[in-house]
């Protein structure tokens, strides 16, 4: 017996989910089935509600803040369901009303003709290090956020210390800076502790992930990525958590189009036109790559920190560490002599140390569970 699919658009809000239709093999039927609750058992008994003999379902909804939870639940019960990249939906240009029904009629539609993106999903255990991560990188900019208002409050003031800041001088400069009204005293005290605070919060979740990382399933990859220069723990753990297992892309190229370090393009006829990077997928990886792309600018060479963290990993990741390491320093600086951007080179040599991040990770595969 044949089977019918129904392909069923969500729009998934904090509090309720909009549900439509669109048959398939029926007449090309599209229905708009309702509103239902935002929770696992409003799920469930949609699920039932929806199914019938010889029809399979597939669900379908835009990554958005409400997570994961509803596509593990649906999975959980059996049914195919897809989380979409909402910048990839296709769109009427003069489409200009957007409703919670129009929404789910669209994703459903979309799903139907095959339109849809759909993103990587992570499982609990990798999407809670990747919370770690993100809480950590927000830790750090809320730490320079604080020192960047405590250095223009001590600027207006025409208090400065003339030398490098945040060191131990530094911090010292600062314990003896006293204000003759108590009301800016206050408040430069406060920023102080704002910024110590900050600090303590930063290192405490440093010690977290130093911790945790090791009993990680993919802690063999990010181990094996250190061995790359300008790699750290935190730029490899960034980019194993946002992006996941580097082999489930085919290519190198496949991985730099999804972080968005390829040029874009508008060409027609015989002009081809090539301008920045595309910018597209995730921002926090990307900007993790370029960040270890500076360090390339200098002749290449082992050093002690790096030796360390090389050492154990098999040799096929030595060797590629290695050459990927004498090819970016020279790249670099052949960009640099023809007169290119020092942006435009870090980023070209991000596309290519992504290059060699993949192929580090076809021969470390992530720790199977017991």
């Amino acid at each position: 017996m044949k089977k019918f699919i129904r392909f069923v658009g969500l729009d998934v809000h904090k509090d309720s989910i909009s549900v439509a239709l669109a048959e398939d093999g029926r007449g090309g039927e599209v229905r708009y089935v309702g509103t239902i609750g935002a929770t696992t058992a409003a799920l469930g008994k949609l699920v039932a509600r929806l199914s019938e003999d010889g029809v399979e379902l597939r669900f379908c909804y835009e990554a958005g803040p409400c997570g994961y939870g509803v596509y593990r639940h649906l999975t959980a019960l059996g049914v195919d369901c897809v989380v979409v990249a909402p910048s990839l939906i296709p769109r009427k240009p003069g489409d200009r009303v957007k409703t919670n029904r129009r929404d789910a009629e669209m994703l459903a539609v979309a799903h139907r003709a095959g339109t849809l993106t759909a993103v990587w999903v992570p499982d609990a255990d990798h999407e809670a290090m990747r919370d770690l991560v993100r809480a950590r990188e927000a830790a750090v900019r809320d730490v320079r956020k604080a020192r960047q208002r405590l250095g223009g409050f001590l600027l207006r003031h025409d208090r400065t210390h003339g030398r490098k800041a945040w060191t131990q001088a530094h911090r010292r400069w600062l314990a003896g800076q006293a204000f003759a009204h108590p009301a800016q005293q206050i408040a430069f005290q406060e920023s102080v502790d704002t910024v110590t605070t900050g600090e303590a919060r930063r290192d405490r979740l440093m010690a977290e992930i130093e911790a945790l990382v090791p009993g990680w399933s993919m802690a063999p990859v990010v181990a094996a990525l250190q061995a790359m220069r300008g790699m750290g723990l935190i730029t490899a753990v960034t980019l194993i958590t946002e992006v996941g297992d580097l082999r489930r892309f085919e290519k190198p190229p496949q991985l730099m189009a999804y972080l968005g370090l390829v040029p874009s393009e508008n060409s027609t006829g015989d002009h081809t036109r090539r301008g920045a990077i595309t910018k597209t997928g995730n921002g926090r990886a990307r900007r993790a790559l370029i960040e270890a792309a500076w360090t390339y600018r200098w002749p290449a060479r082992v050093s002690r920190g790096l030796h360390d963290r090389i050492e154990g990993q098999p040799e096929a990741v030595r060797c590629i560490a290695w050459d990927g390491q004498r090819r970016l320093c020279a790249r670099y600086r052949r960009l640099g002599r023809a007169g290119k951007k020092p942006q435009v080179v870090a980023t070209a040599i991000a596309r290519e140390l992504l290059g060699f991040a993949w192929a580090i990770a076809q021969h470390v595969p992530p720790r199977t569970a017991a």
